[in-house]
């Protein structure tokens, strides 16, 4: 499967999620159900989420577009894929990312930075989130590859 047949097959159905995502992993296709998680900064609800059964879904996050601090790192990447999320989709930036290459996951973020979050419990799961013009909602669908990240209420694979 892939992001460019997706939108020429199904275009009125899906939303291209724009902003200039960096991809990180070893899958080259994620797609599924989401669940969202808005945190600036801090990731304290994101390491809850990925340590809960993912049961295949992606993880939506809006870190606020935040490059200043990363949010994900290895460990949590590991979590992800030991309790069966997919992959994640990320508003913000990751850190490890060479050993987030190497694991059997999709990442796409905004970029990369060493710093750690902080830990303020701050953040809100299974709210609606917006970024890259589109309104994500906990229970839609996102497919994402290198070409990009898309975005439909209704699953089309």
């Amino acid at each position: 499967m892939k992001t460019a047949d997706l939108i020429d097959n199904h275009a009125t159905q899906l939303e291209f999620v724009h902003l200039p995502f960096r991809k990180f992993g070893k899958k080259t296709f994620i797609g599924g159900m989401i669940e969202t998680v808005k945190c600036f900064e801090e990731n304290t609800q994101m390491r809850e989420l990925l340590q809960s059964p993912g049961e295949g879904r992606i993880l939506v996050v809006d870190g606020g577009g935040s490059t200043r601090t990363a949010i994900l790192g290895d460990k949590m990447a590991g979590w992800a894929i030991d309790s069966g999320w997919a992959g994640l989709i990320i508003n913000g930036a990751i850190r490890d990312s060479v050993e987030v290459n190497e694991m059997d996951i999709a990442v796409f973020a905004l970029g990369t930075s060493p710093v750690r979050s902080d830990k303020t419990n701050s953040g809100q799961a299974g709210i609606d989130i917006k970024f890259g013009g589109v309104r994500f909602e906990s229970g839609h669908y996102v497919y994402a590859d290198a070409d990009g990240v898309l975005y439909s209420p209704a699953n089309l694979v």
